[in-house]
């Protein structure tokens, strides 16, 4: 299972809307053939591993799969049908179809059909590679998600807002890693117009870029004195703002080539994620990654507006009550106000921390 989890990250980030599936074939205590799901409408893991065997497999032979077989015909005929006609008596599961409407029915398929089932195999490890399609095929909403840079007493900067860098080289790569993950990423106008980042996902020589969301209610960054990068470089055409409905009146004017406008309703004095969430569905955009700094980290925390949080803490100290920090002025009166995170997952990168979780709120 350890081995067909590895391949179906060879598809990491590229298989949206469906989830990333790894198979292997095993004989005699050999992997005979393996099979990962590439992207959606092409072949799923299962039927690549049974296409890469090439011939009728043993008696013996053993299917492990990160996912529940699927039981329904879709663009590419149901996986239980295919591992029925190939012959394979035994098929080791990961975790079940997270869909309400499928769950257990492929199992229940394959048993029917007189093959030997064991499910719940590193369920955990295989439940958590596909984040974004669990949440979306069982609420029908995108995961919208939260990262943020810290020192250990909660600082993204120093007073003067220098923030580069405080975490080390191998947390900024693992930021990387989770942009290609994301069709999405997110930023607030304050951090194009001090940073000018590209949001692209940088691994080694290949350069990826989602779907880039760009928060800014009053089109701030349209006045700037020189296009942010964003706005102007080979991906412009990737590039959304999201502004508030009275902003966007005679806006077309001013935005650069290629470059999208979504106009948001506001709530107070912000815009209605609401609307943002509703807005992801209707363009089938399943998971956003919102790279926060202080105010927008501080926001979607306390108003519940992402499910999900991904926290890079390094061992240091600013000690500087002028430095920008999480939270505000909420005068708390209980440890049962806290926001805590679920379903934890932690993983260290050189002398950094990453923990990351679902939003309990």
């Amino acid at each position: 299972m350890g081995c067909a989890l590895e391949l179906a990250q060879r598809a990491w980030g590229q298989t949206h809307p469906n989830p990333m599936v790894g198979a292997v074939i095993v004989e005699g205590g050999t992997v005979v053939a393996q099979g990962w799901h590439h992207r959606a409408g092409e072949a799923h893991a299962e039927v690549e591993a049974l296409r890469a065997l090439g011939r009728q497999p043993s008696e013996e032979a053993i299917l492990y799969v990160t996912l529940e077989p699927c039981s329904t015909c879709g663009r590419t005929g149901a996986c239980t049908d295919a591992i029925i006609e190939s012959g394979i008596r035994r098929v080791v599961v990961g975790v079940e179809d997270p869909n309400p409407a499928h769950a257990g029915r492929g199992l229940g398929v394959l048993r029917a059909a007189g093959v030997d089932v064991t499910s719940g195999v590193l369920a955990a490890e295989c439940s958590d590679l596909n984040l974004i399609f669990n949440h979306w095929i069982t609420g029908q909403t995108p995961l919208i998600a939260a990262k943020m840079a810290l020192t250990l007493d909660g600082k993204f900067a120093a007073a003067s807002g220098h923030s580069r860098w405080v975490t080390g080289e191998q947390a900024r790569h693992d930021v990387m890693r989770w942009r290609r993950y994301f069709p999405a990423i997110a930023v607030g106008a304050n951090t194009v117009l001090r940073d000018d980042p590209g949001l692209t996902s940088r691994m080694g020589d290949e350069v990826c870029c989602p779907i880039r969301f760009v928060f800014d209610r009053n089109l701030k960054t349209l006045e700037a004195a020189s296009p942010p990068r964003v706005y102007s470089d080979a991906h412009a055409a990737r590039t959304i703002i999201l502004c508030s409905e009275a902003a966007a009146v005679d806006a077309d004017a001013r935005l650069a080539p290629g470059v999208t406008l979504w106009p948001l309703p506001e709530l107070g004095t912000h815009l209605d994620w609401r609307a943002f969430r509703r807005r992801c569905v209707e363009e089938g955009i399943c998971g956003v990654y919102v790279e926060t700094g202080p105010t927008l980290a501080t926001r979607v925390i306390e108003g519940g507006l992402v499910d999900y949080l991904f926290i890079y803490q390094a061992p240091k100290l600013m000690s500087d009550a002028a430095s920008p920090g999480l939270g505000s002025l909420r005068h708390s009166q209980s440890m049962n106000e806290v926001f805590a995170l679920r379903d934890l997952r932690f993983a260290s990168l050189g002398d950094d921390r990453l923990t990351r979780g679902f939003l309990q709120v």
